[in-house]
């Protein structure tokens, strides 16, 4: 029987997309083609930004993209050295939010720490770091009043 997988390759140790694989395993005869194009945009902004860790409380990794974009930006502004003495320990002290584990390990190969990856999902993220913000600020408070 044959299949038509509209999705992106994606190659797996054997070198031959997953789905391809499993689907032949079973018996089917299935055709891969890619339906979606991709295309970083605000490289140049989102640089800056990274370069500047001490305006910001934190990142949010939505998705292995977003990972993806932080390398591209390192690689494209020849900033990989200024990353690896300086850059990454300033954004190391700040928090790391990701959405699933796929993202949180390729956040982990960068440097960083994540937190959040068991959540699941943006909506599930969000009410966490909401939660987190609310004990910082109530425990900051309370510290002060003392």
């Amino acid at each position: 029987m044959k299949i038509l997988l509209l999705k992106d390759p994606k190659d797996d140790d054997s070198g031959q997309d997953p789905y391809i694989q499993e689907l032949g395993s079973c018996g089917f005869a299935a055709t891969l083609i890619p339906v979606l194009s991709f295309e970083f945009l605000s490289l140049q902004s989102f640089s800056e930004k990274l370069s500047r860790p001490e305006a910001y409380r934190g990142l949010i990794f939505t998705s292995p993209r977003a990972v993806e974009a932080v390398k591209l930006c390192l690689e494209r502004d020849n900033k990989l050295e200024v990353w690896k003495k300086s850059l990454k320990e300033k954004w190391h002290i700040k928090p790391a939010y990701v959405v699933g584990q796929a993202t949180a390990s390729l956040v982990r190969k960068i440097g960083l720490t994540t937190e959040g990856e068991e959540c699941g999902n943006g909506e599930k993220l969000a009410e966490y770091i909401c939660s987190r913000l609310v004990n910082m600020i109530y425990y900051r408070k309370k510290w002060t009043w003392r």
